[in-house]
């Protein structure tokens, strides 16, 4: 798939940055343009690909403080200018546009619906989201902010890709190391799922193409990637149970977004040298995602690469029955809850501070 991507924020410009890389060292050439957009000129500084500051005139290059609703408003106002930078990234050979951006901060969550919706309005290519999810840890306004951010995003990007920021994320390493890891991980999985059937070594027996991933995702709504990889033998008829394995690995314990396994649609990508990839191992991996999804369908294709091991990658169309998503978005309703609770008792305390039958007392 030939993409155009745009990173929103922080968060979307670092990740938007390592896809490109990512689809550089590989030699994919599935990403045509990539794009950051932020508020905060420091964010943009240290990334290897062109950038656009916006909001100049509300917020002085010093971003918007994760204030969504701000986000919005300056996306919104300077949406001509970001149009503008898009002019000659989007040409004819485009076949998608990728809006990235972090869920729970301001100009990502404000900013990443805004555009995309102008962008549908303008393009007829597909306009897909990947939003990232703030993580357990991170505070209640992140997920207040994230729940809004992805009714909104859902609703006007063609199909949007959940990250959970906790599932790709291994235990031991530091905050930053953390991001900078899960940023490396997600331009791996959707690095290769973007370049699916764009560049191969060799001749796989039914390659994956555009219109598979794109047919996947036409339910709308939120969708998720599973991945999974392992050592492959030399001789295809010995892989039958890798590529079933990797399959129930990158389903089960290898999501974006975690226990997300019913689905509307999936996609079944096995990466690897073609002559390793049993073709009887990705039939039966086939059927079993389509019993495990209780999805009729359940597209399914080779990736040839030049690799010592077999991959298998799963997109997953409309998974909005997600345990983990469902438990999000309640997160993200009692999170808000608690700050108009906590908004309301300061008012109240304010207008027990200005109540004029109280005396002074200096």
């Amino acid at each position: 798939m030939k993409t155009v991507l745009i990173g929103v924020g922080q968060a979307g410009g670092k990740v938007t940055s390592s896809l490109v890389e990512f689809d550089h060292d590989m030699g994919f050439e599935s990403v045509r343009g990539a794009l950051a957009v932020n508020t905060a000129e420091a964010d943009l500084q240290p990334l290897s690909i062109d950038t656009v500051l916006v909001g100049q005139d509300r917020v002085k290059g010093h971003g918007v403080g994760g204030d969504n609703e701000l986000g919005a408003e300056v996306m919104q106002s300077d949406i001509g200018e970001v149009l503008s930078a898009l002019d000659g990234r989007i040409t004819a050979e485009a076949e998608a546009i990728v809006v990235v951006a972090g869920l729970g901060g301001g100009t990502g969550s404000g900013g990443a619906p805004v555009l995309a919706k102008e962008l549908n309005r303008v393009y007829e290519i597909p306009v897909y989201g990947l939003g990232i999810l703030p993580g357990r840890g991170e505070g209640a306004m992140y997920k207040v902010n994230a729940g809004r951010s992805l009714k909104t995003l859902a609703r006007e990007a063609d199909a949007t890709i959940l990250i959970d920021n906790d599932a790709w994320h291994s235990s031991g390493e530091s905050l930053e190391e953390g991001f900078d890891s899960i940023n490396r991980s997600i331009a791996r999985r959707v690095g290769l799922l973007f370049a699916s059937g764009e560049a191969v070594e060799g001749v796989g027996e039914s390659v994956v193409d555009t219109s598979e991933v794109i047919n996947t995702l036409r339910s709308g709504g939120v969708a998720a990637l599973g991945y999974a990889s392992a050592e492959a033998d030399d001789d295809a008829d010995t892989n039958v149970n890798v590529v079933t394995s990797v399959t129930r690995n990158a389903l089960l314990t290898g999501t974006s977004l975690p226990n997300a396994t019913k689905a509307d649609a999936a996609l079944l990508v096995v990466a690897g040298k073609p002559e390793r990839i049993s073709r009887k191992g990705v039939e039966r991996a086939r059927k079993w995602l389509e019993e495990e999804t209780g999805s009729m369908q359940v597209r399914g294709g080779d990736f040839p690469i030049d690799s010592e091991r077999l991959a298998s990658l799963v997109l997953l169309g409309g998974v909005e029955r997600s345990e983990r998503l469902e438990e999000f978005m309640q997160q993200a309703k009692e999170a808000r809850e608690e700050a108009q609770r906590q908004e309301q008792e300061q008012d109240e305390a304010d207008k027990l501070f200005q109540n004029d039958d109280l005396d002074s007392l200096i």
